[in-house]
């Protein structure tokens, strides 16, 4: 795809897991050429190596067969090619230097301090290419931080504070099944990525992008006051509603939940007016909206005892008559199979190289439309080290006897 707007511009991907891999597919996804290189002594990417497993059989829980790949590479892995290089083989110091020496991007995952021990570091990249953009997405920064440790998702949500915005007042700690810290620090640092790009345009100079997940989820819980709700005693969890904008929550009903959200006088008025309670409109607790979060309680149970025995569709259709903002809850499975997302491309099928469309599995799409411009994926995931040849004799130019002499050493 030639006309995407990152259609020119080279990656060196040297990510492993989700946060790394999901900024790459995003480059990728924009029009990047993304090497990803992969360690043969480990078995590449830690991706290739999760359950589920897709292959001639279909899905198993357990891999069957050489060609079965992991359904997380399978998303992950589009568009994208793959070679293998041992970084901490000697030999490999000269190889990534040619792979970088005319790339625009490097983007890596490493722990702090791993990427200098392995002569990979921004310093190292800098003084073969002064114009690289050098992206690191870290648990704490890609200084690291006092007592940093390994970074996975759930430990950013717990030190982030995001646990402890969800849930009900009495319970523990809720932990999102979307791991939000993983998959939001990519995206700042795609954004981090093209802006340095752009900038690189101006000064002819790359220079380093630092993402940490911590900082981008806390970053995000900041964005709401909590502090601020907290020292005027507004509770910081409410579960199912948010008594501070009411009518606004979860509520159930006869076949399933749906979600509220009426915090202004027209949509609040809207929702007494569909429950046959117009009247309630010039009651003193509910006229405004100051007076309705003073009796939020009150309102929300009204609101609960008018839906519990109805089903989702008649409450719906009672509320959007009003022109009330509201929606059924949906599960998973049918939030990526609406047939809206479908069609402009931001859940798109699951594909094996080898066999194929996989059933009605759903992968991300690249949820941005350009009037001018493409974005998408193409290109199935690769096998490790598919695209050796096309690199480094393609790209790179080396020999046939150079590339025998690499493998035999366990360079690539």
């Amino acid at each position: 795809m030639t006309d995407q707007p990152l259609a020119g511009r080279t990656v060196i991907d040297l990510t492993t897991a989700l946060a790394g891999p999901y900024a790459t597919l995003l480059l990728a996804g924009l029009g990047a050429t993304v090497i990803k290189v992969e360690n043969p002594a480990t078995g590449g990417d830690s991706s290739r190596d999760n359950a589920p497993y897709v292959g001639r059989s279909g899905l198993s829980l357990t891999r069957q067969a050489d060609d079965d790949m992991s359904v997380s590479m399978l998303v992950r892995g589009r568009n994208k090619l793959s070679v293998t290089l041992d970084l901490k083989n000697p030999r490999a110091q000269a190889v990534f230097a040619d792979l970088v020496r005319d790339a625009d991007v490097v983007v890596e995952n490493y722990s702090p301090g791993v990427t200098r021990r392995l002569g990979i570091d921004y310093e190292t990249v800098r003084r073969i290419n002064p114009g690289i953009v050098y992206t690191s997405i870290s648990g704490f920064g890609a200084q690291g931080g006092p007592g940093s440790g390994k970074a996975m998702d759930s430990i950013i949500q717990a030190l982030s504070g995001v646990m402890l915005t969800a849930g009900e007042p009495d319970e523990g700690p809720v932990r999102f099944g979307l791991p939000v810290a993983d998959m939001l620090a990519p995206l700042f640092a795609v954004i981090g990525t093209v802006s340095a790009l752009l900038q690189a345009e101006h000064t002819g100079e790359g220079q380093h992008v630092d993402v940490s997940m911590l900082g981008a989820l806390t970053s995000l819980v900041a964005c709401e006051p909590f502090d601020a709700f907290e020292a005027v005693g507004l509770p910081l969890r409410t579960g199912s509603t948010v008594p501070r904008l009411a009518p606004f929550g979860i509520l159930p009903a006869a076949d399933g939940h749906l979600a509220l959200c009426a915090p202004t006088d027209a949509f609040a008025h809207g929702v007494l007016r569909a429950m046959g309670r117009a009247e309630l409109i010039d009651d003193d607790r509910f006229r405004s909206r100051d007076q309705r979060v003073a009796h939020a309680d009150e309102l929300h149970e009204l609101i609960r005892l008018w839906c519990r025995d109805r089903p989702v569709a008649e409450v719906l259709h009672a509320l959007t008559e009003q022109g009330v903002p509201a929606a059924r809850v949906r599960e998973p499975r049918d939030a990526v199979r609406d047939p809206l997302v479908r069609e402009r491309e931001e859940v798109v099928p699951v594909t094996h190289p080898r066999y194929g469309q996989v059933g009605d599995l759903a992968a991300t799409g690249v949820p941005i439309r350009f009037s001018s411009a493409r974005a998408g994926f193409d290109r199935p995931a690769p096998a490790l080290g598919e695209h050796n040849d096309a690199v480094y004799r393609g790209r790179l130019g080396y020999s046939e006897e150079q590339l025998c002499e690499l493998a035999a050493e366990a360079v690539i």
